[in-house]
C-alpha cells in the first residue's frame, strides 16, 4: 500500500543462490504453492494462485510489464542474471527488516547476505531443533550433552533475536531434570548422527530453556490448541511467545493470544480472519518466504492488499477513519514486530 512504512517480516527462511532454470523455479514455485513434485503433465504451477502473484507484481520490478508470460519472465531473469534480478526483486518488496530462521544447515541466503542484497536489516531466529540435533552429532555422552546444550542455547541467546520451535504440544510444566536425563539417554541410544528429535520430553526442556533466556519465542505448530497448557503457564515469565499457525488455525491463534498477555500470533495470509479475533496490537505479518526472492514480494503485497481492502470495508461502514486504518496496517506490519522483537526504529541500509 502506497505511503505505508517498510514492512518487518517476522519470518522466513532466505533465498537461494545463482541461477535458476524452469523446472527450478517451477519446483519452488510449486513447494510455495503446497504441492509435491511436478505439476500435472500439460500445467504449470504458474497456474495458483502463488503463481498468478508472482506474475502481477514481479515482472515490474524487473522492468517488464505485469502479467507477461512466464517464459518472457524467466528469460529476463536469466537476462540480468540471478545476483541483480534478486536484489530487485528483495529491494522493492516493502520490507524493511528481516528476521530469518537460522540454525538449519540450508543452500539458501543467510540473514547477513538476505540483509546485504535487499539493503535492509536482518537478525537471526534460531531454531531449537536443530540447535539440540548439531549439539548430539558432537557430544559422548549424556552429560555431555545436556551441559554442552545449555552452553549452546546461552551462546545463541547473546546474538539471536529470538528462539523457535516446531513444538506440537507441551503441557504446563517444565520437565525435572531426571525425566530430561532419561530422555536424552533414550534419545542418543536410538538416533544416527543427522536424525532429528523425536524425543518430546527434550523438545519441552528446550521449550521452557528458551523461555528462561528471556528472548521471545516462535511456536509454529499447525494447531496451537495443544500449547495451550504452555501459553497459561509461561504467564509473567518475561518472554513473548508468538504463535505461528498453518491454516486454517490462525483464527484459533489470535483468540489464545487474546487471552493471554504475553502471546502474539502471525496475522496469516487473509488477516480478515483474525482481525476480529485479537487485539491489532497482538498480530504480526510474515511472508514465510523459502527459497525465491520473488516469494518475499508477494507475501508482501497479498498481506498489504488484503490489510487495505479490510480497513477501507471499515471506513466506508463508518468503523473506522483513514488514519485509523494506516495505523492499523503500521501497526500489524511492523509496529508490534518492533515492539515483540524489541527492535529499534532502523533505518535500512544504503546499497
Amino acid at each position: 500500500m502506497d505511503g505505508s512504512p517498510p514492512l518487518i517480516d517476522q519470518y522466513s527462511h532466505g533465498a537461494v543462490h545463482g541461477e535458476l532454470g524452469l523446472g527450478s523455479f517451477e519446483a519452488h514455485l510449486g513447494a510455495a504453492a503446497g504441492a509435491h513434485g511436478p505439476a500435472p503433465a500439460g500445467t504449470t504451477y504458474f497456474d495458483s494462485w502463488t503463481g498468478i502473484a508472482v506474475r502481477r507484481w514481479c515482472p515490474p520490478l524487473l522492468g517488464l510489464e505485469p502479467h507477461c508470460p512466464p517464459a518472457r519472465y524467466l528469460a529476463r531473469r536469466r537476462e540480468i542474471g540471478a545476483y541483480r534480478a534478486g536484489r530487485l526483486l528483495l529491494r522493492g518488496a516493502g520490507i524493511g527488516t528481516f528476521l530469518v530462521e537460522a540454525g538449519t544447515p540450508s543452500d539458501l541466503t543467510s540473514a547477513a547476505e538476505l540483509a546485504g542484497a535487499a539493503a535492509a536489516r536482518a537478525h537471526e531466529v534460531v531454531r531449537l531443533e536443530p540447535l539440540a540435533e548439531q549439539v548430539a552429532d558432537t557430544s559422548g555422552s549424556v552429560d555431555s550433552f545436556i551441559g554442552y546444550l545449555a552452553e549452546a542455547l546461552y551462546a545463541s541467546a547473546q546474538h539471536a533475536t529470538a528462539f523457535a520451535s516446531g513444538a506440537t504440544h507441551c503441557d504446563g510444566r517444565a520437565p525435572g531434570a531426571r525425566a530430561v536425563r532419561s530422555a536424552a539417554d533414550r534419545w542418543l541410544r536410538s538416533r544416527r548422527p543427522g536424525e532429528p528429535l523425536d524425543e518430546p520430553e527434550l523438545v519441552r526442556h528446550l521449550l521452557w530453556s528458551a523461555v528462561a533466556t528471556g528472548l521471545p519465542v516462535q511456536l509454529h505448530c499447525a494447531d496451537p490448541q495443544p500449547l495451550a497448557g504452555f501459553l497459561g503457564a509461561t504467564t509473567g515469565l518475561g518472554a513473548d511467545l508468538v504463535l505461528m499457525p498453518a491454516a486454517p488455525h490462525h483464527r484459533r491463534a489470535a483468540q489464545l493470544a487474546a487471552v493471554h498477555t504475553h502471546v502474539y500470533a502471525d496475522a496469516g495470509p487473509h488477516p480478515e480472519e483474525t482481525l476480529g479475533q485479537a487485539p491489532f496490537g497482538k498480530l504480526l505479518f510474515s511472508s514465510g518466504a523459502h527459497g525465491l526472492p520473488e516469494l518475499y514480494v508477494t507475501g508482501a503485497r497479498i498481506f498489504l492488499r488484503a490489510m487495505a481492502r479490510v480497513v477501507r470495508e471499515w471506513s466506508d461502514e463508518g468503523l473506522c477513519d483513514a488514519s485509523d486504518g494506516r495505523r492499523i496496517i503500521e501497526m500489524i506490519g511492523s509496529g508490534t514486530a518492533r515492539r515483540v522483537y524489541r527492535l529499534a526504529a532502523e533505518v535500512p541500509v544504503a546499497g
